[in-house]
């Protein structure tokens, strides 16, 4: 019998965590099972005080190896910030901040390639920027793409992954929007990431997310895992606030449709894997990032009650559509006694 399709799963960890001490992320991540994760904000030392994971110094990352070490924990991606920032030096009303491509490069770009370098991770987290308020994504996407480039040539050269998330607001907030970005880019370290949850967040239905998804599945390179529920009594009005959005639910129960992408994704995980692999990625992530209780512009909490529902209505789909996945088990354990 032939070997079903596999992924890996992953976890944005300072969602699992109260205090965001790197101690709770890695052993509430590890309790459920998990041996890889994304860092974004953490308390190294446990002294209170919480930092970007691209803001850390060498002593604080030689700290966080160690703690991977003791917990087991690899890093799949670093939870960056880059391309969340306005692409045109616009007032538009929004409290978005405009920082000049060459700055950009040097400051948050290099600190965030410097995070994967010392994190031993080849993958980065990234977005498309924000377009002026009220024009038309599409309009800015040649100029999206010119500096998505200039951030990609920087990351190859350190043999780095780019990926693209699809997120409400910036100029890849739909599928067939971030695949246009793709396809004009053409740069081999540049792949998307799909989100469920961040369509349906946009008043999309099921059927409209798989659509979405689709738009984007010859580019994709990982994906994350949430899900929501459309609230009837929201007008849409073609803009999120991401400040007060509350209707996130676990992968089993939202409208963003997880059941039919995860199906479709059985059959094209072996190309992905292959594609992913070559990049020099461990394999395909499927990346827990529930916002059980709340999300925001740059993060979300869950607490450790909240990650685990999530994982577990994650494998509830993928035992469902039939693709498999590994968790820490018995022998895992045994091995790491030396039995």
């Amino acid at each position: 019998m032939p070997a079903r399709p596999q992924v890996l799963l992953s976890a944005f960890a300072d969602e699992a965590a109260l205090h965001k001490t790197a101690i709770e992320q890695l052993a509430a991540l590890s309790a459920c099972g998990l041996r890889w994760y994304s860092p974004r904000f953490v308390d190294v030392s446990g002294s209170g005080q919480v930092k970007h994971v691209v803001d850390l110094n060498k002593s604080e990352y030689k700290d966080l190896k160690k703690l991977h070490e003791e917990y087991g924990m690899s890093v799949t991606s670093i939870g960056s910030r880059v391309g969340k920032v306005k692409l045109q030096d616009v007032d538009d009303g929004s409290h978005n901040k405009y920082v000049p491509l060459r700055e950009y490069l040097r400051t948050e770009v290099a600190s965030t390639i410097r995070a994967a370098v010392e994190l031993e991770t080849k993958l980065i987290r990234g977005f498309s920027f924000y377009h002026p308020r009220g024009s038309d994504p599409a309009e800015h996407i040649p100029e999206a793409a010119e500096h998505l480039g200039r951030i990609a040539d920087a990351c190859a050269k350190e043999g780095l992954v780019y990926g693209l998330e699809i997120e409400p607001n910036l100029i890849g907030e739909t599928g067939p929007l971030l695949a246009n970005l793709a396809r004009q880019l053409r740069h081999p370290n540049v792949v998307l990431i799909f989100d469920g949850g961040n369509v349906a967040a946009q008043n999309k239905n099921a059927v409209q997310c798989y659509e979405e998804y689709v738009a984007m599945r010859p580019h994709i390179g990982w994906l994350h895992i949430k899900d929501y529920t459309i609230d009837p009594q929201l007008t849409w009005t073609g803009a999120v606030d991401e400040e007060r959005l509350r209707n996130f639910v676990p992968a089993d129960v939202g409208d963003a449709g997880h059941e039919l992408v995860l199906r479709d994704l059985k059959e094209h995980l072996p190309k992905i894997d292959r594609k992913m692999r070559k990049l020099g990625a461990p394999g395909v992530f499927l990346e827990v990032e529930p916002h059980l209780k709340g999300g925001g512009q740059f993060g979300g909490f869950s607490g450790p009650d909240g990650m685990g529902v999530a994982i577990r209505a994650l494998t509830n789909v993928l035992d469902y559509v039939g693709i498999d996945y590994g968790l820490r088990n018995f022998e895992d354990i045994r091995n790491d006694r030396g039995f």
